[in-house]
Parts: C-alpha cells; structure tokens; sequence
C-alpha cells in the first residue's frame, strides 16, 4: 500500500524508470505522468542508487524526535487525568505543559470524555458510538438486519431532477401528493447478502410478508434465517403479524437500544449503498420505472459488486450455496 500522501504508487514509478530508460527525456515523462520535474528526478536518482527496492514506500517516521514530550510527562498526564478528572487547561497548569499538548497526549491515550464518566467515582457510565470492536456472525443465516428506508415517489415524465425547467420549490407547491415508497431491506451480517422490495407501507402485516419472502430468499442462497435484528419501531415491537412471522421461521427477535441506529449498521449502511446504486444513481422517468430496476440492482449487488469487508469479493462468495 502507497503511502497515503505519495502521488504515485510503485507502479507509476517503475514506469517513470522505464520510460527514461528507453531515451525519453525526465521532463516529457513528468508531464505525461502529471507530476513535476523535480519529483520524477527524485524516483530517478532513488532508482539509480538503490535499484527496484528504491521504488517501494519507506517509512515517514524519523529516527528520533528530540523534542518529543518526555514519557515521563506522558505518564504524568495520564495519572493526573485519571485522579483528578479534569480537562485539558486544568491538567496544563497542573502537569506544566500546554493545553494542546495535554489534548494530544490524551487523544494517543485513547481516554474517555469527561462527560463519559460518572463524576463522582470516575467509572465509565456513557457508551461512545465509535468502537474499535466490529462484530460479525460466524455463518449465513445467524442473524439478518431488517430495516426501512422510505422514498418520495417520483411523477410520470420524471419530475424536475429529468425536466431542468423544472424545480423543486414547483413541486412542493403544488397540490399534487405522490406520498412514499417503502423500501424494506434485508442483510445478512456474515455475508452481506441482501433482499429488498418496494412496498406500499410499513404496517405490521406488510413487515411480516416481506421478512417471510426475504428469509425464504435467504435460505435458497444457503444464508437459512436464525435471528432478525430490527430497530423498536411499532411494526416490528408490537406487530402481532411480525411475531407470528418469527414464530413460523423460529427466529430469534433482537431488538436494537433505543436511538442506537448504528447498532443496526450493517441494513443503515446498505440502505445508503442502495440508494448511491439504484434509487439516485440516474434519473427515472417513472416511479415503476424505479422499481423495476431494483431487482437487476440486486443481482448485481449480491453476484458481482466487490464488498469492501470481504475483501473485494461479492456477497454471494460467502454464502453456503446450496447443491443443484
């Protein structure tokens, strides 16, 4: 991996050497490349030196750091914060160093906020959204996301993101109410695989057909649903539909925190994937027209798209499939 300020990866500069190599002058080859003259001469001269092994990345990290806060001061700091629960210009004056200083040594430190901690003993009560732990289901099926994503529809002709002499500010006064779409999604939290379908609410009895025919959906892909992780809304909390959806799959019901949405992350992020993919990816000229697209969106997603967390293979690659 290029270091993440380099302005071309070992492979740029082996062309820069080669083509220098072959007679073409520096000046041309930088130009070509999009880089100055004095960069391409620096890749030459490290090629001339060191070889091939002068082209891979070498570490920014210098020898030594003279002026570095001395460790004891890092410690103390740490030790202060710990004992006295203060912030960063109390701990300054006490520990003889600036404020900023103080800020860094206790970001490196990875120390809660002050507003995460109970003031009186100094133990954490608070939970951060930011985590160092990501969590992942050992097989398909252990457990899916189910979410809702709801979506203006769009009028006949495609409205004004279709029509430029059109407007927004035109279509919110007038009286015409197109209302939403419900794009009700699953995904499974180890492979990633999902389902999705247009509905035309989000009352209990429509959550429970569409968690049927997503597990159904599941299951023929080798991903058969064990547990269904959803937020608290009413559809899914007191449905009585919804219940009886997950007595028939003999599925475990998770319900996430209340106003925790990032613990359902893995259905909020493909909501946002679906709509950079399928809903806002290019002007529809129908609301059906939308719809019908969803589907060749999905196979796509789920049979070709490389995911960034399975390193750069689609959803399908973990899916136990079955014997045809």
């Amino acid at each position: 991996m290029s270091h993440r300020n380099a302005r071309l990866t070992p492979t740029g500069r082996r062309i820069i050497i080669e083509r220098v190599l072959s007679g073409r002058p520096i000046a041309h080859v930088a130009k070509e490349l999009g880089i100055s003259r004095t960069c391409a001469h620096r890749w030459v001269s490290r090629y001339r030196t060191h070889g091939w092994d002068g082209l891979e990345d070498r570490s920014s990290r210098p020898k030594s750091c003279p002026r570095a806060t001395p460790q004891r001061v890092v410690a103390d700091v740490v030790a202060q914060r710990i004992k006295h629960r203060e912030g960063p210009v109390d701990l300054a004056q006490r520990c003889g160093v600036s404020a900023r200083t103080v800020s860094r040594i206790l970001a490196r430190a990875r120390m809660p906020r002050l507003w995460d901690l109970d003031p009186v003993t100094g133990t954490r009560i608070r939970a951060s959204r930011a985590t160092d732990r990501r969590y992942e289901r050992d097989a398909p099926g252990d457990m899916i996301h189910v979410d809702i994503k709801k979506l203006g529809r769009i009028p006949e002709g495609g409205g004004w993101r279709t029509d430029p002499a059109q407007n927004p500010a035109n279509h919110r006064s007038s009286g015409q109410k197109l209302g939403f779409d419900y794009v009700h999604v699953a995904v499974d939290d180890h492979s990633r695989f999902a389902y999705a379908e247009v509905l035309p609410d989000e009352k209990g009895p429509t959550c429970a057909g569409f968690l049927i025919r997503a597990a159904a959906a599941m299951a023929a892909n080798g991903a058969p649903v064990r547990r269904v992780m959803t937020d608290n809304a009413f559809a899914y909390r007191l449905s009585r539909d919804f219940q009886a959806a997950l007595a028939q799959l003999d599925a475990k019901h998770i319900l996430i925190k209340p106003r925790h949405p990032w613990q359902n992350g893995k259905a909020e992020r493909f909501n946002r994937t679906l709509q950079e993919g399928w809903a806002y990816r290019q002007p529809f000229t129908s609301n059906q027209a939308r719809t019908d697209a969803l589907q060749p969106w999905l196979d796509f997603y789920n049979n070709h798209r490389p995911h960034g967390s399975l390193g750069g293979k689609p959803p399908i690659s973990r899916c136990n499939q079955p014997v045809g």
